[in-house]
């Protein structure tokens, strides 16, 4: 891990480094854009016999019979699971769709003038596709973040694709009652949900995570298929003046651990506790390969001058996985994706069983948006009603704004309903 003081003799370079952090986002994915784009319209355009040659070349599939995985399979691979396991997916599960349930927003409709009713409904997303990775790990809890809140929002249509998945994956897909599941992954399996084929028909959005060639694919479809979110490698960013140098170091070398490209930052005041943090995660990576490399790649140590500044810096950075000393830290925490609070809140609590979703934004994208959630798989559609006598209340309001634009059609229809207005 590599240690910059923002004050001193290396505060320019500290400032560029920052200022290079702050800016990362996704330009490793123009690299393998061109492969992409090729494959992507290959699929497109030539349907099943473009998706099942990239299946059988990328995902070692036999033939069109071995795409989807059947019912029988998933529940197959439930039994066959450890029953301890089940019962940790069985509580993820419920934390999950608790987290989920809480956060379904809800239909309304008010009337602050009389004579007109304004609100709005809820409804469903129709179809979604849940990308569920399976390159160096299965990822079984991956499938519970994606697929539970879309259920939670009474989504008709769940679609799963996930390549070469794994037997916990089909045993979560069991647990849930998932019906259409497909042995598919990278950018045909992307360009097959976006696009639709004879074997796999089109969704209307797109959630999940993926490697490079996934996140490149879901930005090519995003003007044809709605997507979620496009998400580069894990994030973790640790701010503290008083946490276990063991604890810290634990948090970084376990999300460290998804990826050699994973981003780990220890930001704080006190260089002794930044100097033992560095000691403990060299340690604690010594036998993670993965990790080991990511700190060397990726792992930075902040020594900010002042604690305000160390708040700023969080801010600046707005990381996906953000742990701070104590509940008081939320009042300055305006950018993350999810928050850890303590000593006690290791961040891979979150990957699992708090409740909250694990599918979150990385390369700055938490200064606008948080996590998927439920909202991701519903519409809020808005509602006005009016009456004659409210018509007649904010018609001539609305008709000067439409003639201040010019737009005499607009006024014109506006008349129309207030020339007709009942009398007596």
């Amino acid at each position: 891990m590599k240690l910059i003081r923002t004050t001193g003799r290396n505060a320019r370079e500290a400032a560029e480094a920052l200022a290079a952090l702050e800016q990362r986002g996704g330009t490793a994915l123009d690299a393998v854009l061109p492969a992409v784009e090729r494959i992507v319209a290959d699929v497109r355009k030539r349907g099943d016999r473009a998706l099942l040659r990239y299946a059988a070349k990328f995902d070692g599939l036999a033939g069109p019979n071995a795409m989807r995985v059947t019912r029988k399979e998933m529940a197959a691979a439930w039994k066959a699971l450890d029953p301890a396991l089940r019962d940790a997916l069985t509580t993820a599960a419920a934390q999950i769709r608790r987290f989920a349930e809480r956060q379904m927003p809800e239909s309304w409709n008010e009337s602050t003038v009389e004579g007109l009713t304004t609100g709005q409904v809820v409804r469903p997303l129709g179809s979604v596709g849940c990308y569920v990775p399976s390159g160096r790990h299965p990822l079984p809890s991956t499938l519970l973040m994606t697929a539970i809140p879309a259920q939670v929002a009474g989504v008709k249509r769940i679609v799963v694709v996930s390549p070469k998945p794994a037997q916990e994956t089909l045993a979560a897909a069991h647990l849930l009652g998932i019906e259409e599941f497909y042995r598919l992954g990278g950018a045909h399996a992307v360009a097959a949900l976006a696009y639709g084929t004879p074997s796999l028909p089109r969704v209307v959005k797109i959630v999940g995570p993926g490697n490079l060639y996934v996140t490149a694919a879901k930005r090519l479809v995003a003007f044809d298929c709605a997507i979620d979110m496009l998400a580069g490698p894990t994030e973790i960013v640790v701010t503290s003046e008083r946490g276990s140098a063991a604890d810290i170091a634990s948090d970084l070398v376990a999300q460290a651990e998804h990826d050699p490209e994973a981003l780990a930052i220890f930001v704080t005041t006190r260089e002794e506790l930044a100097r033992a943090v560095m000691a403990e995660a060299k340690e604690r990576s010594r036998n993670n390969a993965v990790a080991r490399e990511a700190l060397k790649r990726n792992g930075v140590v902040i020594v900010a001058g002042s604690v305000q500044e160390a708040r700023a810096i969080t801010n600046r950075l707005a990381p996906e996985h953000l742990t701070v000393d104590a509940a008081k830290d939320l009042e300055w925490v305006q950018n993350a994706g999810s928050v850890f609070v303590g000593r006690w809140s290791a961040q891979p609590m979150g990957d699992y069983i708090s409740g909250p979703n694990h599918t979150l934004p990385t390369g700055g994208m938490a200064r606008v948006r948080g996590g998927l959630s439920v909202n991701d798989f519903v519409k809020l559609i808005t509602v006005q009603q009016y009456t004659a006598q409210g018509a007649e209340k904010l018609g001539p309001k609305a008709t000067l704004l439409a003639e201040a634009e010019g737009l005499l059609g607009h006024a014109e229809a506006i008349r129309t309903r207030m020339r007709r207005r009942p009398r007596g």
